[in-house]
Formats: C-alpha cells, sequence, structure tokens
C-alpha cells in the first residue's frame, strides 16, 4: 500500500455467494476471479477454504495472472468449545500458511454460530463465564502461533448469531485480549445488524481496528428479521445485506475515519448473498466498487 492510500479497497467470494468450499448453488471459482478482475479491483481475500485453489503455486498463479493481491483468508472456529480447540488451531494454520505463502497477511477469525442456515437455534446463545475465558485465551493462542510460524495477524471478525455480534461484545473481547496477538476485522454490516454503532468501535478502539469488511443492512429489511425474530441465514435470504449507499451505517463518515487511523488498512466488500443467482453478483460489485471509487477508496 502508499502512503498516499492507507485504505484500499477488494471483495470477497461471500460478495458473489459464496458461503461453503463447494456447493451446487455457487459459481466456480473461476467465474468469481474473473469477474472479480473485470469490476476492477484489485485486492481479494480467499473465502472458505478450498473454495480457491489452496495449491500454493497454483492460487498465486490465478491471482497474479488476473492483476489480483491476496489480502487474507478465513476461517471459522468454536474457541469456547473445549473439545475443538485441536480441529481448530489445525484449521486456523492450514489457512495462515496458504495467506503467507501467497503474500497475504491477515487471518480473519469467525466464530461459529449458532444458528442454521434454517434459521434454527442449535447451540446455547450465552456463553459461561468459564467458555468466554476459554475463548479469548484460545484466541490469543491461535493469534500467536500463526504469527510467529507464518507472520501472519489474526484480526477477529463479529458475526451476528453468534457470542460476539453486539457492540458490547466486541468491547468485552478486546479488552481481554492482547493486542499483539488479536485485533479486529470491523464488519460494517454485521455491527450494524446488531445493533451497534461503527463509528463509535472506530473512535474507542482506534489501535485495534486493522482490516474492514464493508457492507450495508437495509434497515427496512431488518425491521422484518427482528420483528419475526428470524435468524441471519434467512435473513440474507431476505437480502438484509444491500448495496450502498441503499442502506446503513453511512459509509462517507466511516471511510473518513478509517483514513485517520494511522495504519494500512484493507476495506474489503463482503455484501452477504447466499444463494444467488450467477448472473447477480458481477453489477452490483462493478456499481459498488465505483460506490468506494467515489468515496476517494481504490
Amino acid at each position: 500500500m502508499s502512503a498516499e492510500s492507507r485504505v484500499v479497497l477488494g471483495s470477497a467470494p461471500d460478495s458473489w455467494g459464496v458461503w461453503f468450499p463447494s456447493a451446487d448453488d455457487q459459481v466456480p471459482w473461476t467465474q468469481f476471479l474473473d469477474e472479480l478482475a473485470q469490476a476492477d479491483y484489485h485486492w481479494v481475500e480467499l473465502g472458505p477454504h478450498g473454495y480457491l485453489p489452496t495449491d500454493p503455486e497454483v492460487l498465486r498463479g490465478e491471482v497474479e495472472r488476473r492483476g489480483l493481491k491476496v489480502s487474507g483468508g478465513g476461517v471459522f472456529g468454536g474457541l469456547h468449545n473445549a473439545e475443538k480447540f485441536d480441529a481448530d488451531l489445525a484449521e486456523a494454520r492450514k489457512v495462515a500458511n496458504l495467506v503467507a505463502a501467497v503474500g497475504g497477511k491477515y487471518l480473519i477469525y469467525l466464530p461459529d454460530g449458532y444458528s442454521d442456515l434454517d434459521g434454527n437455534v442449535v447451540a446455547p446463545t450465552t456463553l459461561t463465564g468459564e467458555e468466554w475465558t476459554r475463548l479469548t485465551t484460545r484466541m490469543g493462542e491461535i493469534g500467536k502461533i500463526v504469527l510467529e510460524e507464518s507472520g501472519i495477524s489474526l484480526v477477529f471478525h463479529p458475526h451476528a448469531d453468534s457470542h460476539v455480534g453486539s457492540q458490547d461484545e466486541i468491547y468485552r473481547l478486546l479488552n481481554d485480549t492482547d493486542s499483539r496477538y488479536v485485533n479486529l476485522c470491523l464488519d460494517t454490516g454485521h455491527v450494524s445488524y446488531c445493533g451497534g454503532d461503527n463509528l463509535a468501535i472506530i473512535e474507542r478502539f482506534a489501535e485495534r481496528v486493522r482490516y474492514v469488511h464493508l457492507k450495508q443492512v437495509d434497515p427496512v429489511i431488518l425491521k422484518q428479521v427482528n420483528d419475526e425474530n428470524l435468524g441471519f441465514a434467512p435473513a440474507v435470504r431476505l437480502g438484509v445485506m444491500c448495496e450502498p449507499p441503499l442502506g446503513i451505517p453511512e459509509m462517507p463518515p466511516l471511510i473518513e475515519a478509517l483514513s485517520k487511523l494511522d495504519v494500512d488498512i484493507y476495506a474489503i466488500v463482503e455484501q452477504d448473498m447466499y444463494p444467488c443467482p450467477p448472473d447477480v453478483p458481477f453489477p452490483i460489485a462493478k456499481r459498488t466498487r465505483e460506490y468506494f471509487n467515489a468515496c476517494g477508496v481504490y
């Protein structure tokens, strides 16, 4: 990143309706990468491990020949679960190693959710004190391991229908983790979905915001979701995440606040869409890129 542009724009498979390593209702990875480049993005987040090629040489060749660079890769984990740590650590290592091998910098760590694709609650919605301590302690352990082994920085991604989604939960997590090993991926859509204030989070924890997912929420659909007590996946199918500038949060003040942070920021467009017809994502991605370019983000 250049000194003149501390906030740079990218996108992710999620904006093409990709939630899984493979699924019949998802676009092929070649279509995603082709259209990402055609929409004139220059940075890509890898998405679910296994969707894009996992051989570093193959992946590097596919992104580079399209003029793309890798910002990071995401991984889910249930770190509060005493039985899952070994598997979660192995998955984090695998993704971090791939990110490092293709020149990326970040491991975006997402918490396992407690609702399924039908919106049913399938796990406890709250954590005990012991489970919370386990979550934050193990997140720090994973952050330390991937940093020391791969040079990759862990950023935690709060998520709707998980144990870290609300503004208070985000504050609690940041207060309970070590900034050397755990920082924040600010997902503007999930924060707004959970009723939080993105600008307040940036102001209070400016030194911890290291990565951003840019997305907006349709407030009319969000009201329906809350009124009907719907789960996150059904909300996405209703279109709760919308292209800018049609939703909340308002983007220009947020981008201004991000640009004042004394750090390079990857701003990755991640408009949750699953499932969606294969011809829908590209025009949205192009319009979204044009919108953010007009806001001064390239």
